[in-house]
């Protein structure tokens, strides 16, 4: 165990805990570092003069941290930045802390918090006074990160989604925004006839899938007591492999991997004209297509049902402060003034990070600094509707991470093989069971 946490306690459940031990509720029985005997660093003398390392990818995360010191000159932040392809930032991470070197601090998506956990890498930040900031971040947001009384790392953004349009060549050829699946299919047949593509399903992006799922009403986890329980092929994701994969089986989409310089160069010649995407896409696609400022429009995500307003998230991450750290509080204190501070705030919103999860501290302009790219429109109000319809029961299970990458593997294998997106979904439905089982927890096929 950690000298410094239980995180390892908050994955496996307590037999006499609560049934929840990583909903998104907060439910677990983590007791916290701050239980009575545990181990604590020394805090920094008055006047010394400390380094802190963080390893992040998120973009423009410079300028913050430059602000940050120039105005704590005590403590500096060093950055290095990890690469975020393929969850290598996560292999690198996990093995610093297995060889006892972590950095200080790290960026940590929510859906990876629990891998970490089960490391006992994260430092339990209850100790150090982390609840008294919870009214500074969106409740749901906040949560991720809580389990029981134990809070492992700071809230920095979202990411509702919504649907990219390239508005000029829709409207061109008379296509109405899809606000249904199934006018999502009829829109994809209309643009084949003109020789471009509306979208890509990427099969690496297992992160983009599980937005869908989401959206569809999907529970992918579920925990009874100390027991996990792993429904990756349920009913709707069922409806949303078949979906996709029935797109791909007529060729209706492509199949490039989203994000890479083969999608770049087609969202930049029109070969591709809609995106599913997160908020903090629209940095992305500015920056990548000058070209087409002023084409692009967002649309709310398509809806299973008429009338439903139904969203996912896709992303969203935190500050973590990794257990070995000599200077916890320090620590902490520089993760809530990055995610909270107004101008640490908008300095993360100008490089392009994502939704806010600090409640307060910038404004719907701050968030349309590209609002010319999109044509003058609000794209903002897309987004926080959106961020109001997300299912916030959703629950995120151990080993994620590795989720995703099977996922990636398996949708790759069956594009090259023709198989089936559904057996997908029970391949790894019944590999994610035999990983957690490995880690030591109790798991069954749902």
């Amino acid at each position: 165990m950690s000298p410094y946490g239980v995180g390892r306690r908050a994955v496996l459940g307590s037999a006499a805990g609560t049934a929840a031990a990583l909903a998104l509720g907060g439910c677990g029985s983590g007791s916290g570092s701050g239980e009575e005997g545990s181990a604590r660093p020394p805090d920094r003398k008055k006047g010394e003069r400390i380094t802190l390392t963080f390893w992040s990818w998120v973009p423009g995360i410079d300028g913050p941290v430059d602000l940050w010191n120039r105005t704590h000159p005590e403590v500096r932040v060093d950055v290095e930045k990890v690469s975020a392809v393929g969850g290598a930032q996560y292999a690198k991470m996990h093995a610093a802390i297995k060889a006892g070197n972590p950095p200080d601090l790290g960026q940590i998506e929510y859906a990876t918090v629990p891998s970490f956990l089960l490391d006992n890498g994260l430092l339990d930040l209850a100790a150090y006074g982390a609840r008294r900031h919870k009214e500074k971040f969106v409740g749901w947001e906040w949560a991720q990160s809580v389990f029981g009384e134990s809070v492992y790392a700071i809230p920095q953004d979202s990411g509702p989604m919504g649907l990219f349009l390239r508005h000029d060549l829709l409207d061109k050829w008379g296509i109405e925004p899809p606000a249904t699946w199934d006018a999502y299919e009829e829109a994809a047949k209309a643009v084949r006839k003109r020789g471009a593509y509306l979208e890509t399903f990427s099969a690496t992006n297992g992160n983009r899938f599980a937005g869908l799922a989401w959206q569809a009403g999907a529970r992918w986890f579920r925990v009874d007591g100390e027991r996990w329980t792993i429904d990756i092929d349920d009913d709707a994701t069922r409806r949303v492999a078949d979906f996709w994969g029935g797109l791909v089986a007529r060729k209706l989409i492509r199949t490039i991997p989203d994000r890479q310089n083969a999608w770049y160069k087609d969202i930049q010649t029109g070969q591709l004209v809609s995106w599913l995407g997160a908020s903090w896409g629209d940095v992305l696609l500015a920056g990548n297509a000058p070209k087409t400022a002023g084409k692009w429009r967002v649309a709310p995500m398509p809806q299973w049902r008429k009338g439903d307003a139904a969203y996912a998230n896709w992303g969203g991450s935190t500050t973590a402060v990794f257990a070995a750290t000599r200077h916890p509080k320090d620590a902490l204190d520089f993760a809530v003034w990055l995610n909270s501070d107004p101008a640490s705030i908008k300095l993360l919103i100008k490089g392009g990070y994502g939704f806010p999860s600090a409640k307060r501290g910038y404004s719907t302009a701050d968030l349309e600094a590209r609002r010319d790219f999109f044509g003058g429109q609000h794209y903002t109000d897309v987004f926080q509707r959106a961020a109001k319809g997300v299912d916030t029961s959703w629950q995120w299970g151990p080993a994620t991470d590795t989720l995703y990458q099977r996922l990636g593997d398996a949708f790759t294998e069956a594009l090259a093989d023709g198989g089936s997106f559904r057996s997908v979904l029970k391949k790894v439905r019944d590999q994610t069971v035999g990983d957690l089982r490995d880690k030591g927890l109790k798991a069954e096929a749902g």
